[in-house]
């Protein structure tokens, strides 16, 4: 016969294996979130907010989700964890959080199981700040890369001339790519929280730079100039390939209609345009007649 303090003790050093192992799962996530921080990278954090009857986590289990479908941690595993990464990476794309409800019945009906219980999972999506790409530092980059610093944007310039891409040229950038716009990509990680600003010195930077740029998941592209230096651009680079389909993506000339004149206020026009595009906003007055 086994006594019941043998029992307490197996139940005991159970149920301390499990919250050793538990509290070891959740320091290894805190760790990643604190990477993903500092080096500006992007995931999803998903984590049982809810459970009732029989489920094979227990609430605040946690997973990260990375863009690359990598995962870190489990919230069930089986149907119910391939449904929740899909779910994540769709917050990746969008930004947006999500509460998933999932019963874990009857498979034949859609359920992600057969445990006999419920369970809530909420996603968030764990993005770095916004990043600015300024394409040429002269003054117009210049006064682009000030008015983003101080909106919150982390900035980086670029420019294939080294004078211009110095923390001495231009002081409120975060990062510096010396280097011709088409290499760009292989230095920066282009992702669909950058904007590019291409405050470029004409068509001949231009139109080489602009194809791997095109091929990036950047959010916004918007080339400087007039409108003949954009009809300009696009002619050369129909001539080189380049669809129109593709050359819909770029915001040429730039910026919103303000009458701006001095690189101060061009700057103004620029963030406009970019914040009405991320915010969803219109671009119109708020005065009602």
């Amino acid at each position: 016969m086994i006594s019941s303090a043998c029992v307490w003790r197996t139940e005991h050093s159970w149920f301390c294996l499990w919250h050793s192992n538990a509290q070891k799962e959740m320091a290894t996530i805190f760790q990643a979130l604190v990477q993903l921080e500092q080096s500006n990278r992007s995931a999803a954090l998903c984590t049982v907010v809810h459970t009732s009857g029989s489920t094979p986590r227990h609430t605040t289990s946690k997973m990260l989700v990375y863009p690359d479908q990598h995962i870190l941690g489990t919230v069930g595993g089986g149907m119910l964890e391939q449904r929740v990464i899909q779910e994540a990476l769709d917050s990746l794309k969008d930004g947006k959080p999500r509460l998933l409800q999932y019963s874990m019945t009857d498979p034949a009906h859609g359920d992600v199981g057969v445990c006999g219980g419920q369970v809530e999972v909420y996603v968030e999506p764990i993005l770095p700040p916004a990043m600015l790409v300024v394409i040429g530092g002269g003054h117009v980059g210049k006064a682009v890369a000030h008015l983003a610093k101080w909106l919150g944007f982390r900035v980086a310039v670029s420019d294939d001339r080294s004078e211009f891409c110095t923390p001495e040229a231009n002081p409120d950038a975060d990062e510096f790519y010396p280097v011709p716009m088409a290499e760009l990509p292989l230095h920066l990680n282009i992702t669909p929280q950058t904007s590019l600003v291409l405050t470029t010195r004409g068509v001949n930077v231009d139109v080489p730079g602009l194809p791997a740029l095109l091929e990036s998941q950047a959010a916004y592209i918007g080339v400087i100039g007039s409108q003949r230096r954009w009809a300009t651009t696009v002619k050369a680079l129909n001539d080189v390939g380049i669809a129109d389909e593709q050359l819909k993506r770029v915001h040429s000339p730039i910026g919103l209609e303000i009458g701006a004149e001095t690189p101060e206020e061009i700057a103004v026009s620029i963030l406009a345009e970019i914040l009405k595009l991320r915010r969803g906003g219109t671009g119109k007055p708020m005065k009602k007649d």
